[in-house]
């Protein structure tokens, strides 16, 4: 856990020290990609990524109290926890590319996985989870690539 940490801490610095032109084009054609996957406003919500010892923990709430933005939050992260179940990671193929860190492996393993949907105050979660420590490692790097590629719009509790 002090070694994924400690990773994104250097890619921060990292990404920081590369002048950001690059990372800024990248992160606003993810938005763009993502309006056109993800039914919520990205500007109106938060994404959080959580790595744990067995997978990870996704989740994504309203900025506030919209009841409109937590349904299409739930309705969102409902379907897309039954496609992840059945290795469909197309959704985020479409946003982030098919060469996405993690993506390829939680695919082709998905029935290694265990994925978890839950409604919370203001949205939802997917709870991730495999006793595959390959799989587990394609979870946080999954979560460190959305991370970069949401920018300002998500959050790390790593």
């Amino acid at each position: 856990m002090k070694a994924t940490r400690a990773a994104v801490a250097c890619l921060a610095v990292v990404l920081a020290s590369c002048g950001g032109s690059d990372l800024e084009q990248r992160q606003a054609e993810v938005a763009e990609a993502g309006s056109a996957v993800m039914p919520f406003d990205l500007k109106r919500a938060t994404h959080f990524f959580e790595a744990l010892e067995d997978g990870g923990l996704q989740t994504v709430t309203a900025n506030d109290d919209d009841v409109e933005q937590v349904a299409l939050i739930r309705e969102h992260l409902s379907e897309e926890a039954e496609r992840f179940a059945r290795g469909d990671f197309r959704d985020p193929s479409m946003i982030h590319g098919e060469d996405m860190a993690g993506l390829h492996a939680l695919a082709t393993g998905h029935d290694r996985l265990t994925i978890t949907y839950r409604e919370i105050e203001r949205g939802a979660e997917i709870r991730y989870a495999s006793d595959d420590p390959a799989l587990v490692d394609a979870i946080h790097q999954w979560f460190e690539a959305q991370l970069r590629d949401h920018g300002d719009d998500a959050r790390s509790h790593m």
